[in-house]
């Protein structure tokens, strides 16, 4: 596998969106070598360290523009390197930004669709419901740390928005299964789209293959981070838990 595209980038300004997430734009001479339509595609953020190997974050692209990208970032008090170097971020500081990764949409073909996240997927999540068709049918189940973070996001008609308030995010991992169990499931086929901590995606992951028998071509599931953890320390504790249920 060929390894992602590096770059340097360049702060162009950055925004509050909620109490606890923060936008950073990134443009500078090296943006376009960055494709078109990439939203909801990631990209690595990469950190250099004296005598180590540079520290490396994964993030989603939320805005795509012709000359820049943003970039939202969670904010809690044990922030990992990446959301305190935006923290301290200004305009026109400088950082090296690899890929982009693959874009990941939910399958659409189905009857209707289900989407759940906590703040991490967020952005990933808003992309998903901008790109449905306006017809599209279903639900969004989006967990944020305050009410406060609660955002206007565009989306269909037919999909409605249900926001769960958990101010320990990562503590109480059947807070978005709770939620989900709690929809009246309507009829036909179902797409789902998944993404949280992982002791939550491993709730959900049960519930959608084993209760509710989701084909594999209509589940995208994956754990963005692991309470406790680093991305390092997250990244083996997926591998384990892929080559478990492989």
């Amino acid at each position: 596998m060929s390894k992602p595209q590096q770059r340097e980038l360049v702060v162009i300004k950055k925004s509050q969106v909620t109490p606890h997430m923060l936008r950073i734009t990134l443009g500078g001479d090296e943006i376009n070598t960055i494709p078109e339509d990439q939203e909801s595609g990631y990209v690595k953020l990469i950190f250099p360290r004296e005598d180590q190997k540079p520290l490396i974050r994964t993030y989603t692209i939320r805005y795509q523009r012709e000359s820049e990208i943003d970039i939202d970032f969670v904010l809690h008090e044990d922030g990992g390197p990446a959301s305190t170097w935006a923290k301290q971020a200004q305009p026109n500081d400088k950082i090296f930004v690899g890929g982009p990764g693959p874009k990941k949409l939910i399958e659409e073909s189905a009857d209707w669709q289900i989407m759940v996240g906590d703040m991490t997927a967020l952005p990933a999540i808003s992309v998903n419901l901008e790109k449905l068709p306006h017809d599209a049918k279903g639900f969004a189940i989006l967990e944020v740390i305050s009410e406060a973070d609660i955002q206007p996001l565009k989306h269909p008609a037919g999909i409605e928005l249900k926001w769960v308030i958990n101010a320990h995010p990562g503590e109480n991992n059947s807070s978005l299964l709770d939620e989900v169990k709690s929809l009246s499931w309507p009829e036909g086929s179902v797409s789902v789209w998944a993404a949280c901590e992982f002791s939550s995606m491993k709730a959900l992951r049960s519930f959608f293959k084993s209760e509710k028998e989701i084909q594999k071509d209509r589940l995208y599931i994956s754990s963005y981070w692991k309470l406790g953890s680093n991305e390092d320390q997250h990244k083996v504790v997926k591998r384990v838990d892929l080559e478990a249920t492989a």
